[in-house]
């Protein structure tokens, strides 16, 4: 925690402005039925729940992600795309993978937040997996500590085809 809080005084707000939304993408693209509708199931995976938060606030009504189809379900058997948060802690990792298992083919999954993607403040640390990438396969990326509603939305809304 000390080195995040010097991480946030040296470099300021730690939510990233702009920038590369998807750092990667499938190169298949999602099937014409997800342009409609996308049922997300969100997976803590050890988070300190600011990814956590600005996925919450895609729901307020500035952003209102079930105006354009988008919702979360509370099972991963409803779910085409799992959202993961955190940086794959070891205590999550089988739960991780046992959600995922039981999600319904095709399915992606979305790494939120640098701890997602490469353990970010937590890199290095004995019970962290350095990213839900080594443990599930990540199709998409979304950058940033935390990533912005606005930039979580328009990630979902690109991988959808409506940006």
């Amino acid at each position: 925690m000390l080195s995040l809080l010097l991480r946030k005084l040296k470099m300021g707000r730690l939510t990233e402005k702009d920038g590369n939304l998807l750092s990667s993408q499938k190169s298949s693209k999602l099937p014409s039925s997800f342009t409609k509708s996308l049922q997300i199931r969100h997976l803590d995976c050890g988070s300190c729940n600011g990814c956590d938060w600005e996925l919450t606030a895609i729901g307020n009504s500035l952003y209102d992600h079930q105006h354009f189809g988008i919702d979360f379900v509370a099972s991963p058997r409803h779910a085409d795309l799992l959202m993961c948060t955190g940086p794959g802690s070891t205590q999550l990792l089988y739960a991780a993978h046992e959600t995922y298992e039981a999600m319904p083919k095709p399915k992606w999954v979305v790494a939120v937040g640098d701890c997602a993607i490469n353990g970010g403040v937590f890199k290095g640390a004995y019970a962290s997996a350095e990213g839900i990438g080594n443990v599930l396969p990540v199709d998409i990326k979304i950058p940033g500590c935390p990533p912005s509603p606005d930039n979580i939305m328009k990630a979902l809304l690109e991988v959808m085809g409506k940006s």
